[in-house]
């Protein structure tokens, strides 16, 4: 058997190098990838039937809610594993741990839409078990990083607690329904700062090259769970009508869209970027929250799109147009703004960017004139254009 097959039964846990040549996903890191496509299913498949019945903004609120768990928890493990991924037996064993509370995170998403986070939260303790377990590992094994180690571990159990004494606050009455947004708003805000707390005892070697494909491979995640939604879509339609010339026009537009966005995303040297300016990694990876909530909400928009085109739904086309819209718009802002900090100079033009925000923006108020589907037509035709326009060499370029 080869020696890189066989499996390490213990391995001494230590920060792994920032330079490691050749750094990518593990077969570990892509199936934990894999399980997470499940709760990204069932959040987006929630906010679709919401945006349908005509009260897309109520279940906006319950799907950002629920998508930042399922973010969050990706988020620790990824940046864990970036530091100190040792793929021996143990390791393996607790990533499962935290795999488990996804599924269990997964299938509690239909409750969390009507409130209920019993499930949700019993799937973060889970996940929680095991994360915390990992660095308490390497806090033991790696002298160098302990105080940070212990510190994320101490950080992320208090937190934890605290989900749970907020679901008891909320399951008893002792805390009125309105004051729980801003409750779940005040815990979010600590968990983003424990991170930043832990590292002022050192900072963890997370490998740049390594975090931008684990983010990248997110990205063609969601991307591809717009293309399930999209498929739903066109199964209802068709159980409802025969094919229609809308329904194949959203489809194709929707496909095209999906690619422009893809193409779009892939066009900043991510990597680079992070190993020139890890000072700025944090501004990189939260804002990444705005551009995968993008992407799972455009998924359910898009689904709804397509599925108006088989039998009449609750929600008018102004609003399924403006779903898509917002989704679309929400991307290609953020994704300017998450790559400004860590490129010397943007492959997409900030005003180009402006410039196709507002077209995207305005778009939607030919819907109740021209349909839905010329609108996603003229939304998937912008973003070609901007791919386009990215891609063509600037004149400098061409002297080179």
């Amino acid at each position: 058997m080869p020696a890189e097959s066989r499996i390490r039964i213990r391995v001494r846990m230590s920060a792994r190098p920032i330079d490691e040549p050749h750094r990518s996903s593990s077969q570990l890191e892509l199936l934990f990838d894999l399980i997470f496509v499940v709760a990204v299913a069932a959040a987006t498949d929630e906010l679709a039937h919401g945006i349908a019945g005509g009260h897309g903004w109520a279940a906006l609120g319950g799907f950002l809610q629920v998508f930042f768990a399922i973010w969050w928890a990706w988020m620790n493990f990824t940046w864990f594993a970036s530091s100190y991924d040792t793929d021996d037996v143990a390791y393996r064993l607790l990533t499962m741990v935290q795999m488990t509370g996804v599924l269990v995170l997964a299938a509690g998403v239909p409750a969390a839409a009507g409130s209920d986070y019993r499930a949700v939260t019993a799937g973060y303790v889970l996940m929680r078990i095991g994360l915390v377990a990992q660095w308490l590992r390497a806090g033991v094994e790696d002298a160098a990083g302990r105080r940070t180690a212990l510190r994320y571990a101490a950080g992320i159990s208090l937190l934890q607690a605290c989900w749970v004494v907020r679901l008891v606050l909320a399951e008893t009455g002792v805390v009125p329904p309105a004051l729980l947004p801003a409750l779940f708003a005040v815990l979010v805000v600590l968990e983003l700062a424990v991170p930043r707390w832990a590292e002022r005892a050192g900072p963890t070697n997370w490998h740049p090259h390594h975090i931008a494909e684990r983010y990248g491979l997110f990205t063609i995640i969601l991307l591809g769970e717009g293309v399930l939604a999209a498929s739903r879509g066109v199964r209802g339609a068709l159980e409802s009508a025969e094919i229609s010339g809308s329904l194949i026009t959203i489809a194709v537009a929707g496909l095209v869209l999906l690619f422009a966005l893809w193409w779009l995303y892939f066009l900043e040297p991510a990597g680079e970027g992070l190993d020139d300016r890890r000072d700025r990694s944090y501004l990189w990876g939260y804002g990444h929250y705005g551009i995968f909530t993008a992407l799972a909400a455009l998924g359910a928009a898009l689904e709804v799109a397509v599925e108006d085109t088989g039998h009449g739904i609750a929600a008018s086309p102004l609003a399924i147009s403006y779903a898509v819209a917002v989704s679309v718009a929400v991307f290609l802002v953020m994704l300017g703004l998450v790559h400004s900090p860590i490129v010397a100079e943007p492959v997409i033009r900030p005003v180009a960017i402006l410039a196709c925000v507002t077209v995207v923006l305005l778009l939607p108020l030919a819907a109740p004139r021209f349909g839905v589907a010329v609108v996603v037509v003229g939304i998937a035709a912008g973003c070609a254009l901007l791919t386009a326009f990215a891609v063509i060499p600037r004149p400098q370029e061409k002297n080179v």
